[in-house]
Parts: structure tokens; sequence; C-alpha cells
């Protein structure tokens, strides 16, 4: 814990000024003054000179206030850092306050000389790279980890930093700090096979702070979970074939005995369920592997939503739930259409597995010429506020045995997740428990097509 440094102690001959009043040190120079008039008039009485004896008593006044503001003058300009002059009076009084208030500053200049050196002193023993830059991007001041992962060397001081880290990825995040709040992970120009994490923030105007540390090896234990789940993923697809197609065959054999029938319903029911949660497997590993943007394909959104509500049509045939279709925009979206559709399809059926039957379920497309809005709005079972930050997450289960009854792999909304992300949108969900969700994906204005939102009209959709 910083503590602050102590105050110094005053001068000893000044310590009796500290709770004086301003009309104690005036009625020193009164007494002086007195003394001064007094001694000249006695002069003046007795030599005839009255007047002029006290106009001499009056400049030799002068003359001592005339002396200590050369003394008060002299200290400041050629001694400001030594004890004052010891003077009486109103002069006595001004010294003695200027030196309590430049004593007390530099105790503060002392603190925060201080202050700053002890974080100093941190930054440099820290493993990750800190870097200082200006408004014009300049470089005011790095660590020495960032000479070790960014390759910044002394001369570098006062050069952009754009020109030192010149990689596409991290020029365009540079520029646009707000669309990837947890910052990109680049390939280090200093080692090879190495890659660095990047964050920055931005502080007073255009200045900004960034701070990298070596991710290489979360890469490569990354990397290694993605080629293990890829190739475990194909290489269960055959045998997954052969088994799902045996199965098949056996079930549908009229003479079956109804008891391995029933079994083997069931092992065709498994069946289904992994080759489902291979199928995600590999959609998701692709689109992780798939850093580029997805395709600027113009979609046509009411058609895509009247294709989808037809679509939650057929497999709301178990559930009987309500479902509307709210339209109050004809603004398209730029994208991928087949990964759009995936990805809405997802969050669609979802609502309607997790609502308990009888319930409704609204689709909607909206936009406020700034964003647009896909929304899927249920009166299902909801979500604990808690574990809505981790829904996202491969396998993540709010309840694993709920999950297993509606035969779910637990990978939807990673891949929803990652399909938004090539979009550049994100999803948003408001959620209360036991009265119902709403899963809501914001686009960005860039991924409107504003063609056809001249006249928007409201189309509302039951069934």
């Amino acid at each position: 814990m910083y503590e602050p440094y102590p105050v110094p102690d005053l001068a000893r001959e000044h310590k009796k000024f500290r709770y004086s009043s301003l009309w104690e040190f005036a009625k020193q120079d009164l007494r002086l003054l007195g003394f001064l008039l007094i001694i000249g008039g006695f002069i003046g009485l007795g030599i005839g000179y009255f007047w002029i004896c006290i106009s001499i008593g009056f400049a030799v006044f002068f003359l001592f206030q005339l002396r200590s503001l050369y003394l008060v003058n002299e200290w400041i300009s050629n001694r400001p850092y030594d004890s004052p002059p010891n003077l009486e009076g109103i002069w006595g009084a001004l010294l003695f306050n200027v030196y309590r208030a430049q004593r007390q500053e530099r105790v503060v200049q002392a603190e925060m000389v201080g202050l700053i050196d002890r974080a100093q002193s941190s930054l440099i023993a820290l493993a990750e790279a800190v870097v200082l830059t200006d408004e014009l991007h300049q470089i005011e001041w790095w660590n020495p980890a960032a000479e070790r992962l960014l390759g910044i060397q002394p001369l570098d001081r006062g050069r952009n930093i754009l020109t030192i880290i010149r990689q596409p990825s991290f020029i365009e995040y540079f520029n646009n700090i707000d669309q990837s709040p947890d910052g990109i992970k680049i390939k280090s120009s200093v080692y090879e096979e190495h890659y660095v994490q990047i964050k920055l923030t931005r502080f007073g105007s255009e200045s900004r702070l960034l701070v990298a540390y070596d991710v290489t090896r979360v890469h490569n234990l990354e990397q290694m979970r993605k080629d293990f789940v890829d190739n475990i993923s194909h290489e269960l697809r055959t045998p997954l074939t052969v088994l799902s197609g045996y199965i098949e065959t056996f079930t549908d054999q009229e003479d079956l005995n109804p008891r391995w029938k029933r079994a083997f319903e069931q092992m065709q029911s498994q069946t289904r369920r992994m080759n489902a949660l291979v199928n995600d497997l590999l959609l998701l590993s692709r689109l992780e592997g798939n850093k580029q943007v997805a395709k600027n394909q113009i979609i046509d959104m009411p058609n895509l939503m009247n294709q989808l509500f037809d679509d939650a049509q057929a497999y709301n045939v178990d559930y009987g739930h309500t479902l509307n279709l709210d339209i109050d925009s004809h603004c398209d979206l730029i994208g991928s259409d087949a990964e759009l559709a995936s990805a809405f399809s997802n969050l669609i059926t979802n609502a309607i597995k997790y609502t308990p039957k009888g319930g409704t379920v609204t689709i909607g497309w909206h936009d406020d010429s700034e964003h647009g809005y896909f929304t899927v709005e249920d009166t299902g079972i909801g979500i604990d506020p808690k574990h809505i930050p981790r829904l996202t997450e491969r396998f993540y289960r709010v309840d694993s045995a709920r999950s297993r009854q509606t035969g779910g792999t637990g990978l939807g909304l990673a891949i929803v997740k990652h399909v938004l992300m090539q979009h550049n949108a994100y999803l948003e969900i408001d959620s209360k428990e036991n009265r119902g969700s709403i899963f809501r994906v914001v686009f960005p204005k860039e991924r409107l097509d504003f063609a056809e939102c001249a006249d928007p009209i409201t189309w509302v959709k039951d069934h």
C-alpha cells in the first residue's frame, strides 16, 4: 500500500507564526512606526524641526519596508529552496505563508513523483508489454517487455505506432477499437510462430494505452483442440454412417421382434443425435477456421423470414405453440444467406424446444436506421441471469437433464456466435425465469441494404 511522504518540519523561528492573525503582524509594523515617530518627535522638539523629524521617521520606516521587500525578492529569486529570512511585520507574514505554501507544494510534487516512480517500476516489472501513445499516435513510453514482444527500440520514441506494428488486422483494430472490445490476436513480428494478444484502451482525446502479452501457448493448445475435434469428427462420420445404415435396415424388418424393434429405434435415435453432434462439430470447426468476413450476398429478409416461419410451423407440430411473425422493416441484409438462415433457425428451434406446450413464440425483423434486429421472443422457461454470459460457450448447458431430453448438442449457440462474428453482429439475451426470453441479433448499419428500406410496411403474421 502506498504511503504518503511525511510533511517536513517548518523552520523553528516560523513555527510561532502558524496560528497568529494578520493583526498581530500588522501591530509589529505599527509599533515600529510609532517608535520611529516618537523618537523623531522628541528630536524635532529639541532642535526646533518637529515636522521635518517626523517626516524623517516616516522615511526611515519606508526604508525598513524597502529592505524587507528586497530581502523577499532576493529569497524568491535566488534561494527559493532555503529557509526564508526572518522578517517582522506584514512582510514576515507574507514570507511565511509563501514559504509554507511552497513547502506543501513540494511535498505534493514529491508524493506524485514517488507515485509515478512506483507505477513506472511496476510497469517495467510486468511480463506484459505496455505502450503509451499520444494524440498523434506517436510512442511516448514503453516498458522492456514491449521491446521483447513488439520489437520496439529506443530510436522508436516519437514514431507512429502504426509504422512499427504494420499488420492490416492491427491497423483496422487501431482505427476501430470499439468493434473488438476483447482486443485482437496477431502473429508476432519478432519471433516466428509466436502470437500476441493486443488490447487497446483510449484515454484523453486520442491517446491510447496498448497492452500486449504472449498467447503462443494458448494458441497452440487451442489449435491442438481444433485439430483433435476436426479429426475425431471426420473419423466418427464413417462408422456412424455404417452403423446408422445397418440399424435402419434392421428397424425396417417387418418380422422383427417388437422387443428388439424398440431397442433398434432407441439405437437409431441416439445414432441420429451422434450424427447431429458430429455435423455441428465440423460446422463449428469450419467457422472457427474461416476468419474471413462473410460473403456479401444481398439477402431478401422478408422472403427469408417467411421461409423461417414456414420451417418453424413444421417443427412446431409436436409442441402446439402459437407462432407469430412480425416484420416492420423491408431492409435487406448483406452476408451469407445459408449461414444466417442456419443461425436464425437455431434460435427459433431453441425457443420452440424450451417453451412448455401451448406457449407463444414471436419471430421479428426490425431496424432503426442505425441497426438491424432479428428477434426471437418466447414465453418459455427463461434463463437464470448467471448463466447468460456463458450460453455461447461450447457444450455449456443450463440444465443437462433437460438438454438430453430435447436432444440438443450444446453447440447451437456457439455456432450462432461465430456466424454473427463473421457478420460484425452480436447476440443480446434478455431473460427472466419462468417468464420467457428474448434473443436479439444486432447487425451494424454497414450490414443493411437500405435500397429496400424506403417505404417500410408493418407485417404481422400468426399461426
